[in-house]
């Protein structure tokens, strides 16, 4: 099970109903829930995004999630109806929830909305430069020649935020995924070592290199997703 921290701002209506019914399951799998989005899409769509703790979030977690959280959602219905159910992992220009995702891309730029006007507006962008004790510090530019450039942003009034999408983060994110699937790969080969019988683990190796996504790699590829259709009884 993953450590629980809060996020920022909670999902509102059917969305934050579903986010409080599933987090328990989707947390005793050792992930951590990003965001809930209903939509009406094809009819009605339930996307969660969820991902592990390291930021990695492969197709084949997304079908361990959509398998746990599945019979908690009928049983409890907060749908009421007909749905589809999509799990997917942040992808890049990922949303920004909880104070370790400023703290894990601190140096990346962001937008961020607050609840309400902070340094005369509530839409800011800019590069991330740490977290204090309440707030983030954000250098802001997209300032006017009287605004600050370097402004604190209270996490407490930050209703949403995700980084943007640069050269840099893409960069960034490749070389998270790539350390990521190495260690991955480099824990099988020393599982499999130590196994008496041990003839074929280069061949899982390869398959989980190439089944494995890191965080998200949507404008490269799209972002992991898996969907199935619900029919609540």
């Amino acid at each position: 099970m993953v450590e629980h921290e809060d996020r920022l701002t909670e999902d509102n209506g059917v969305a934050g109903a579903v986010g409080r019914i599933v987090e328990p399951a989707i947390e005793a799998l050792g992930f951590r829930l990003v965001r809930v989005r209903v939509s009406s899409m094809n009819g009605c769509t339930v996307q969660i995004m969820a991902e592990r703790p390291d930021g990695s979030m492969g197709i084949d977690e997304c079908e361990a999630v959509s398998r746990a959280i599945s019979p908690v959602l009928d049983l409890d219905d907060p749908v009421g109806g007909a749905y589809n159910l999509e799990i997917s992992s942040p992808g890049i220009d990922r949303p920004l929830v909880r104070r370790s995702d400023f703290e894990k891309w601190t140096g990346y730029q962001a937008r961020i909305e607050m609840t309400r006007p902070t340094f005369g507006r509530k839409r800011h962008k800019g590069y991330l430069r740490g977290v204090s004790d309440h707030a983030v510090k954000l250098e802001r530019i997209d300032t006017k020649p009287d605004e600050d450039i370097l402004v604190d942003m209270p996490l407490s009034d930050i209703v949403e935020a995700h980084l943007i999408l640069t050269d840099e983060l893409i960069r960034e994110s490749l070389r998270r995924d790539k350390a990521l699937r190495r260690g991955a790969d480099d824990t099988l080969s020393q599982s499999t070592e130590s196994s008496a019988d041990a003839e074929k683990p280069k061949q899982k190796s390869q398959r989980l290199q190439k089944d494995k996504k890191g965080a998200g790699l949507r404008s490269l590829e799209k972002e992991n997703v898996h969907g199935s259709q619900r029919k609540p009884a």
